[in-house]
């Protein structure tokens, strides 16, 4: 995330569009018998936006800005959220095997100074974290497990980078540098890496979003044949052992995060189709290109089925009414799939969509997000929605955003316990 590949194949992973559904330009008012109910749910709700730092998408705008200009960035930002009455920054401080705190098992991050591993003068996330609390915001840690780089010359890393220091933990792929998550030593650092974080901040969360194997790159093939032969005995097939790397990397990290900070909550913002209905059964009504659980071998819904998870946070970067992804059938088998579990169910919006004139018409109409809320209305398992992301949240290129505030943002919420 620009960070092209997630927000990418969150386009290109579905069908070609078609079916289009036409819907009022106004939200429906809820009835009499609704409004108390939607009260309540408006006073508990989580009400979010991702900072992105990878590439410098949203902070800081360019690297080698002075702390002082970084900072009131930052604050910059903070101060959007509140006048939006948003309630949650998910701030990514781990973007590529790097850190937006003095770590000391990975480097700065370049997108700070411009210079992997220069120290930047001041600690962006210790100052996110106290500056969000003052303002009354929750501040979720958002962090990468597995890439390294988006380029393959290793000899671009800082020397003391532990990808140079390990070249047997890196493979290449897409064009990028991926720690390998089939290798034990690799799934204990990268937690020790990011825990580093919860021990030192008193962040409200653990975020990740969707990048665990990495996306398939057309005649390309992810090298982990020695790894598998070394550590895959007992499984089914090369999917199945991937899909266990991952299941072992979540619940080890749930785990150590209530040792270490036991208020913290683990998110996830997976992409939004776990299977495809006519791949399996459970799936969802959908024809996406890409499903998580068999292309980055991702169980996301058994992560919330066995409340491995304290959030999920489906990215629907969908339209209602597009044929082979409809937002308006994507919401209702995520909420079946959190209900009963005690796993909070937020929503990943598109709001760099709205009014991207590459987009389909669906997204050049400013009240389409606010749409999206109101169809979440009928769905009590959605306890929130999050923005992608700040840059567009303060840009708000056609007033989707400014729509949504007056359509359901008046009161101000409380994120739920």
């Amino acid at each position: 995330m620009g960070r092209l590949s997630r927000r990418a194949f969150a386009v290109a992973a579905v069908a070609t569009l078609s079916g289009l559904a036409t819907v009022g330009d106004t939200a429906a008012s809820p009835g009499p018998s609704s409004r108390g109910r939607d009260r309540a749910r408006a006073a508990s709700e989580l009400r979010g936006m991702w900072l992105a730092a990878v590439s410098n998408r949203d902070w800081p705008s360019r690297p080698g800005l002075t702390a002082g200009r970084q900072r009131a960035e930052l604050l910059d930002h903070l101060d959007t959220a509140v006048r939006l009455r948003l309630n949650t920054v998910i701030l990514q401080v781990r973007p590529t095997a790097d850190a937006l705190w003095p770590s000391p098992y990975e480097p700065w991050s370049q997108y700070l100074t411009g210079v992997q591993g220069k120290d930047p003068g001041w600690d962006p996330l210790g100052t996110a974290v106290t500056e969000a609390h003052a303002r009354g915001l929750e501040l979720h840690a958002w962090f990468n497990p597995y890439r390294i780089a988006h380029h393959t010359d290793p000899t671009r890393l800082v020397a003391n980078h532990p990808a140079r220091e390990h070249p047997d933990w890196v493979v290449p792929y897409g064009g990028k540098l991926y720690y390998d998550p089939g290798l034990p030593q690799v799934r204990g650092f990268v937690q020790d890496a990011m825990l580093d974080a919860v021990q030192k901040y008193e962040i409200d969360a653990v975020h990740w979003d969707d990048y665990f194997y990495p996306y398939p790159v057309d005649g390309q093939v992810f090298d982990d044949d020695a790894t598998y032969a070394t550590h895959g005995a007992g499984f089914p097939d090369k999917a199945a052992w991937r899909r266990d790397n991952i299941d072992c990397l979540v619940l080890e990290t749930a785990a150590r995060i209530k040792e270490i900070r036991p208020a913290a909550r683990f998110g996830i913002s997976p992409f939004g189709v776990w299977r495809n209905a006519t791949t399996d059964g459970l799936g969802s009504p959908t024809r996406a290109g890409v499903q998580t659980y068999d292309d980055l071998h991702a169980d996301t819904r058994k992560w919330v089925r066995e409340h491995w998870i304290d959030y999920i946070c489906p990215q629907l970067y969908w339209n209602i009414g597009l044929a082979a992804a409809d937002y308006a059938k994507l919401l209702p088998w995520w909420s079946s799939v959190a209900e009963g579990t005690g796993v909070q169910l937020y929503v990943g919006e598109a709001l760099y969509k709205a009014g991207d004139p590459a987009q389909p018409a669906a997204w050049q109409d400013p009240a389409e997000l606010s749409r999206h809320l109101t169809l979440a209305r009928d769905h009590p398992q959605v306890r929130g929605h999050v923005f992608f992301s700040a840059r567009e949240v303060g840009a708000d290129r056609i007033g989707a955003m400014a729509r949504v505030f007056a359509d359901h943002y008046q009161q101000p919420a409380r994120t739920p316990c």
